[in-house]
C-alpha cells in the first residue's frame, strides 16, 4: 500500500456493567469497514456533491507545471483553466468527477490534473502529473477524477 492511500481505520470499546453497576469486563477492537460501507460512503459523496450544500468536490483544474504531486499540495503549480464537472457514483467504491475542456480552454501542454472544492482557490482533495497532452486552441480534453475508498 502506498503511504498516501486513504483508508478508513477506528476502534470499537465495549464495557459490560454488572447490576451494581461497576464494570465486570471490556473490550477493545479493530474496526472493519465492509465492502458496502465503502460502496456506500462513494455513494454518499457523489449525493454530497449534487446537494453541494458544504461537499462541493466537482471542480477540476489542469495545469502545465510538471513538479510531482505530493501529499502536502494544497493547489497546482500552474493552473491554466478549471471547470465545474459532472459527479456520479460508481459501483466498486469509487466517486468519480468528469469535466470536459471545450475548445478555446485551457490550451498548452497540459501535465497537472487537480480536483477541488471551489471555482476559484478552494481545498485540493487530489492531484496528478502525467506526461504532456498538448491541447490546441480547437482541441477538447475531457478528465476524469475517480477517488475510490478501500
Amino acid at each position: 500500500m502506498n503511504k498516501d492511500d486513504v483508508r478508513m481505520k477506528g476502534k470499537w470499546f465495549v464495557y459490560l456493567y454488572g447490576p451494581d453497576g461497576n464494570l465486570k469486563e471490556q473490550r477493545e477492537g479493530a474496526n472493519v469497514v465492509t465492502t458496502v460501507g465503502k460502496e456506500f460512503l462513494a455513494s454518499f459523496m457523489n449525493s454530497a456533491v449534487a446537494a453541494a450544500a458544504t461537499f462541493t468536490a466537482k471542480y477540476v483544474a489542469i495545469g502545465t507545471n510538471s513538479t510531482a504531486e505530493a501529499a502536502a499540495d494544497t493547489s497546482l503549480g500552474s493552473e491554466v483553466s478549471r471547470h465545474t464537472g459532472t459527479a456520479s457514483y460508481i459501483s466498486g467504491q469509487i466517486f468519480q468527477i468528469k469535466a470536459t475542456f471545450a475548445t478555446g480552454s485551457g490550451t498548452g501542454s497540459i501535465v497537472e490534473y487537480g480536483l477541488l472544492s471551489s471555482n476559484t482557490a478552494g481545498t485540493l482533495l487530489a492531484r496528478d502529473t502525467e506526461s504532456a497532452i498538448n491541447k490546441g486552441a480547437n482541441d477538447t480534453l475531457t478528465v476524469v477524477c475517480q477517488l475510490t475508498i478501500s
